[in-house]
């Protein structure tokens, strides 16, 4: 089966095309441009490297969120339209999952089992957190995926409050890392590797979903923004009151 995924919640995307797992091209998108214009090029571009089409193309994969607002309606605009287009299939895949996925955890010793805290800067002195921990019964083994179990829905938390429940082990990773460095407590471990969100990850989650069976509504399938936008808030603020 052949899968288009990308990413677009951040400041760096990206974008892949794999057969079933396995990964056959992957790129990143220029940074000096908007996702909008540069994502399109990218699939055409991968597309042409494998020699293929879209209507070849059965599942269609994004990012819903958390991520930047502007971001995630970028991708999960051009999934559902290229999906649409292609006759093809649609999965949403937490970004904060495929930035866990994408770390190296350790095998879980005898008396620890590793907790991985994905991470993005919520703004506000505030995290988006994604829990996950190591599992060796986890499903998605034979996808090259690291065997990990999800403890909790993404959330949000204060940083303050985050940096308080850290306990030694942990692994950390995520852009919103970037200015917490200096403030982990002893003993947890930062992963420098998954920063971003990759496709190819993305790509291999949406596969092992899928053949778990897992299917999203092609009309439905909606950014995760986990709470209003800006004008959101400050448009409920100044409503009037009802009657």
């Amino acid at each position: 089966m052949l899968i288009l995924a990308f990413d677009t919640s951040g400041l760096y995307g990206s974008a892949a095309l794999l057969d079933g797992p396995r990964l056959l091209a992957e790129r990143t998108l220029p940074t000096d441009r908007r996702s909008a214009q540069t994502l399109a090029p990218a699939i055409a571009d991968l597309l042409a490297f494998q020699q293929l089409t879209a209507k070849q193309i059965r599942l269609v994969a994004t990012t819903i969120g958390p991520g930047s607002f502007t971001g995630l309606r970028v991708g999960v605009t051009a999934a559902k339209t290229f999906a649409y287009a292609a006759g093809a299939e649609v999965l949403g895949i937490s970004t904060l999952e495929a930035i866990a996925y994408g770390t190296q955890p350790p095998q879980p010793g005898p008396n620890l089992v590793p907790e991985i805290h994905a991470l993005l800067d919520a703004q506000r002195k505030e995290l988006f957190v994604g829990r996950f921990t190591t599992d060796s019964t986890a499903a998605g083994n034979e996808s090259g995926l690291p065997p990990l179990t999800r403890l909790a829905d993404d959330t949000i938390i204060s940083i303050d409050d985050w940096l308080a429940s850290l306990k030694p082990g942990t692994i950390v990773a995520g852009a919103g890392l970037e200015r917490l460095q200096d403030r982990l407590p002893p003993g947890v471990v930062v992963d420098p590797r998954s920063r971003q969100p990759s496709a190819a990850i993305i790509g291999q989650l949406a596969c092992r979903d899928y053949q778990s069976g897992r299917r999203d509504d092609l009309w439905k399938l909606a950014p995760l923004y986990l709470r209003p936008s800006y004008a959101e808030e400050k448009a409920q603020r100044n409503a009037p009151p009802p009657h």
